[in-house]
This record gives C-alpha cells, structure tokens and sequence, in this order.
C-alpha cells in the first residue's frame, strides 16, 4: 500500500529540532528523512534558538525565548502570526503531524483551521514524570496533564502513541480520538558499526576502565524522572559483591550533581564514571564499553536508549515497565526487576556467564532489527492514508 502512495506535502510541526538529547527529536528527524525518502514534500516549523525568525530549507523557525526553568531546552514562541506562517498557509499542506502538546501546536491548529489539513498527533511525553518540575502537588499536576492533554486531542483526526502503554495512559484520560500505535524507528545504520578489540580496549582506558572490570551503563538525559538515585543505591550493593564492577554514566541534566553527591556519599565514587555530554555520532561508541545496559526509569513512552542498546548488542537489567514489552524478551536478552533482590540475582546472572551474554547479545540485535526507521516511515505513512 506505501509504495503506490500519492506524494503528499506535509508540515511537522515540533516545539525542539535541533536539540541532540530528546527522543522527540529523533524521532521527528527520522521521520522527516524516511519521508523525504519516499518522494513526499516535507516541511519542518519549530522554534528558533533565539530571537530570529528564520528558514533553512524546509525548516522553518519561529523566533523564541528559553525556559529553560521549566524543562531545559524548551522555548516559547514570540510570535505566531509572521511570514513565515503565512508561507505555510499559502502552501497549502495535505496533513499536519503535530509532535508537541505546547506552542508548535497552536501553529498547528491554526493551520489546519486555515487549510482545511487534518493534524495527525503524536503523544510522545508522559507528563505526569515531569509535572513536578511546574507544581509542587502531583495530584494537581496529574489533574492538568488529564484536562490539558484531553482539550489538546480534540482537535486532531488521530494520535500516534509510540507504545501500548501511551495508548492505555490515553484511554484512562477519557481520550477517545482514534489511536494507532506506532513505535518511533531508530536509525540502525549508525548502532551496527562495531569497535574493534583493540579500539574498545584503548576507549576503556581512555576513561580509566581497567580490562578487567566489567560495566554497567546508563546513557540519557540526568533528569530526577529517570529514577538514577535507584540505580546508584543498586550499583553500591553490587559493587560489594563485585568490586570490579564499573557504572558509565553517560550524559548530562539537572540531576547530576545530585548523582555525584550520592556517590561519594555511598562510597562508589572512584566506581562511577560521569562522561557528561557525547557527541550523537559517538553514541554507539560507549554503548559498546559496557557489558549491561541499565535503566530503573518508569517515565518513557517508548525508550529509544533501550532500543539502542540492544542493536548495540547489549543485554538489558531495566525497572519493569510496560514499554519494556517489546524490546525485553525475560531470559533471552535481558530481565526486568521490581526489587533490589531482583536487580541483584539478574546482574550476578548477566555477568557471570559470558555465554549467557553472548547469546544475549545475539537476540538483542535481533530484537532491535524490528525497530529500523523504514517500518517507521511506512507505517506512519499508511496512518496519514488513513486520515485523508
């Protein structure tokens, strides 16, 4: 059905592009490729990085001022009727894919008033993790995120949930708009290149990693939702048991001095490794210094690192959580824990049997290889056919 598609002009619209470590952002970057890729007329709004309105080919970026007190990297628009818009509006687009709740959406929603454009809406965020960061009561906060994101969807022809568990979390809103379930695609190409022996040796040592020690990971962003706390009180109870354990923390957020307090505080500090910030060209790189991949955060949607991970060829020790359904095969390529007792007998399984790993790590590529940007493209694709 894809292939036969008609080319259709379609504007994302999307409060972040160009930041390197939200998921939203790459997802709406392999989008805009895997389209593009089909033939399709693609154009991008967002917002700017300060306050110049501006157009870089398809992209078209509003004029904005930072927020960053409220999530870093989020900046609100100054204006919404410009130029810029009104090119949009004149073009005319077929459908509208709305990647964010906030100020991209408002220019979504008068767009398509304008256009007649239905808006496709992708939910990629559970507020409910973030609302402490703006109100201090969750129950308030839980409250907004249900009337916000209910007032929100009204006004789309369908949403695109990345998981079953979006999909559930919407329904238990009182959402009632269609939902397809259509997980975002990572760019393979990029997590297959493989280090060497000898270059993952000298990376290692690069970053005082004996080669005796074994690693466990955690890449993403330092926020308080990612629940690290939990990690670092884990990685201390291991480290007893195994004193050359290594935990790689790769990244950065506000949550890193509090990390790095926590460490030193629990005695592991000369254990644990903060990279700060990598490149995204190197990402794959650290992922193969490690030995497991670790995560205790319950706040994602869909969990892109997991993915990442995998088709690095790592096994995964993660919280258990319902966006682990399709990434976490239990036993084959990885274990979901609810304890630290649970957490602690699967590390001491992962890493004492080094086959265990290695057919582990096998199942893991596999897994992730369902996962490619092309399935995105062309599942996304069969939802604006849909609409139209």
């Amino acid at each position: 059905m894809a292939s036969q598609s008609k080319k259709l002009k379609i504007l994302i619209t999307t409060d972040l592009y160009t930041t390197n470590t939200n998921g939203v952002v790459t997802s709406v970057q392999n989008l805009f490729g895997e389209l593009k890729a089909k033939g399709h007329d693609v154009r991008i709004l967002t917002l700017s990085n300060d306050m110049h309105s501006h157009k870089d080919g398809a992209l078209y970026y509003i004029r904005s001022l930072p927020l960053g007190v409220v999530y870093p990297d989020v900046r609100m628009p100054t204006a919404f009727h410009h130029k810029l818009i009104q090119e949009l509006i004149d073009w005319r687009p077929d459908v509208i894919h709305s990647q964010c709740e906030f100020f991209s959406f408002q220019f979504a929603t008068r767009i398509s008033r304008l256009t007649g454009a239905p808006i496709v809406h992708t939910y990629h965020t559970l507020y409910e993790q973030y609302v402490g960061y703006l109100v201090p009561s969750k129950r308030v906060g839980n409250v907004l995120v249900r009337v916000l994101s209910r007032e929100r969807l009204k006004k789309v022809k369908t949403v695109v949930a990345p998981t079953q568990k979006v999909e559930d979390t919407l329904h238990s809103y009182g959402i009632h708009s269609p939902i397809s379930v259509v997980p975002s695609g990572i760019s393979l190409e990029q997590h297959h290149q493989r280090l060497t022996s000898e270059q993952r040796r000298e990376k290692r040592r690069a970053l005082g990693i004996r080669d005796d020690q074994q690693v466990m990971l955690n890449l993403g962003r330092l926020g308080t939702e990612k629940n690290l706390g939990e990690l670092m009180e884990l990685f201390a109870e291991a480290q007893k048991e195994n004193e050359n354990l290594v935990f790689l923390i790769v990244g950065d957020g506000p949550a890193k001095e509090d990390l790095e307090k926590q460490a030193k505080e629990l005695g592991v500090a000369d254990h644990v490794i903060f990279t700060g910030m990598v490149e995204p060209s190197e990402v794959q790189n650290y992922y193969q210094l490690a030995d497991v991949f670790v995560s205790a955060s319950t706040s994602e949607t869909q969990g892109l690192t997991y993915i990442e991970a995998a088709a690095n060829g790592l096994p995964l020790l993660c919280r258990q959580d319902e966006c682990l359904n399709d990434v976490l095969k239990e036993g084959e390529n990885g274990y979901e824990y609810t304890s630290a007792e649970e957490f602690l007998k699967a590390i001491d399984t992962v890493l004492e049997d080094p086959e265990w790993r290695e057919e582990a790590s096998k199942r893991s590529e596999e897994i992730a290889a369902g996962f490619g940007k092309k399935a995105f493209g062309d599942a996304i694709e069969n939802v604006y056919e849909s609409v139209l």
